[in-house]
């Protein structure tokens, strides 16, 4: 869901940048069948996951989301923090957003034929659509929760969940930046430990 958000915050190296992206295709135990380089990725991932469950920016934003889509909460913050992150990208790194992502896309490439089968065609669709760079855009954002919610196997609000976001684009903006804040020295402390 928030594909750009774990490659950002994953650092430099390609095979943790790979697992962040990779991480919600992997389930069970790590490193399972992955190679350990990118189940550290994949663990990196988790990591973050969990961290945002007690992450105070984190839970304001979950809050921010009306009655009726509190359910999915998590899963429209996580899209939205990644909208936000495409945005303000100038302003926070110095490779322009098209070639960091160019760089993802051809990082997984590389790794392909050791990811789940299962992973493929959606990995190939990302570079193809180039899903990354595409959610600076709100259109974007609009799309992906309307074909989230059409994969999902019960009914649900995803679908126009963008509103949500538009409602309080100031309030999740400054939660989106304490989040990122607390999440990148968050990543560094964990890469220190595990890597």
């Amino acid at each position: 869901m928030n594909f750009l958000a774990h490659a950002m915050l994953a650092g430099e190296a390609p095979a943790l940048i790979v697992g962040g992206v990779i991480g919600d295709w992997i389930k069970g135990t790590l490193p399972g069948t992955l190679p350990a380089d990118l189940a550290k990725g994949v663990a990196l991932h988790r990591a973050i996951d969990s961290f945002a469950e007690s992450q105070p920016a984190f839970n304001l934003s979950r809050s921010r989301v009306s009655a009726a889509r509190r359910r999915y909460a998590g899963v429209l913050v996580d899209v939205f923090y990644d909208h936000l992150l495409a945005q303000y990208w100038d302003t926070l790194y110095t490779q322009p957003l098209d070639k960091y992502c160019d760089a993802v896309y051809g990082m997984i490439k590389e790794r392909l034929s050791e990811l789940p089968v299962s992973s493929h065609a959606a990995l190939k669709l990302m570079a193809q659509e180039d899903w990354l760079s595409s959610y600076a855009r709100i259109e974007s954002i609009a799309d992906v929760l309307a074909r989230m919610s059409r994969r999902a196997r019960q009914p649900n609000p995803l679908a126009n969940g963008e509103l949500e976001f538009l409602a309080d684009v100031e309030g999740f903006t400054s939660d989106f930046h304490d989040w990122l804040e607390d999440t990148s020295t968050f990543c560094q402390q964990w890469l220190k430990v595990n890597i």
